[in-house]
């Protein structure tokens, strides 16, 4: 895939938000840090990791924690190099409990391409099983598959 440069338009945000989506449902930690500059600092919830190794040790902890983990990542609003998000994921802990995960990001890249700044709010809601609606296979969000917005999220 193309690297996708700012100042941004609403194809290119909507591209970048779905790429993003995409890497994060893989659950590899390896290839999410790759879309961040070396030195990005995030804030996640009450975690501060700064740069690429930090990142992948958060990731690494948080997919081994949140199990069959689904995202779906949708464009709030874009201006320049900056995009705000808004998204939802489910997941397990190791005792069966199912979560519904909501938050908004901001995002802020670098002229590379990068994102070079991450800041995210997140809050967790327990679901039972049955009421999940992120239900396709591990890994990527097939296209067909209903938006946030779709789904009332």
């Amino acid at each position: 895939m193309r690297i996708i440069l700012a100042p941004f338009t609403l194809e290119t945000a909507t591209a970048k938000v779905r790429k993003a989506e995409n890497d994060w449902n893989t659950r590899d930690p390896q290839l999410v840090a790759m879309d961040y500059t070396e030195d990005c600092p995030w804030r996640n919830r009450v975690e501060f990791p700064v740069g690429r190794a930090e990142i992948i040790q958060f990731l690494t902890r948080k997919w081994n924690k949140e199990l069959d983990y689904r995202l779906i990542k949708e464009l709030w609003s874009f201006n320049g190099n900056r995009i705000a998000v808004r998204f939802a994921y489910e997941w397990h802990d190791d005792g069966g409990q199912w979560f519904r995960s909501y938050g908004n990001e901001n995002w802020e890249f670098s002229e590379t391409g990068l994102n070079k700044r991450r800041y995210a709010s997140i809050n967790d809601m327990p679901i039972r099983e049955a009421d999940r609606k992120f239900r396709w296979p591990s890994g990527r969000r097939p296209d067909h598959y209903p938006s946030l917005s779709e789904l009332g999220l």
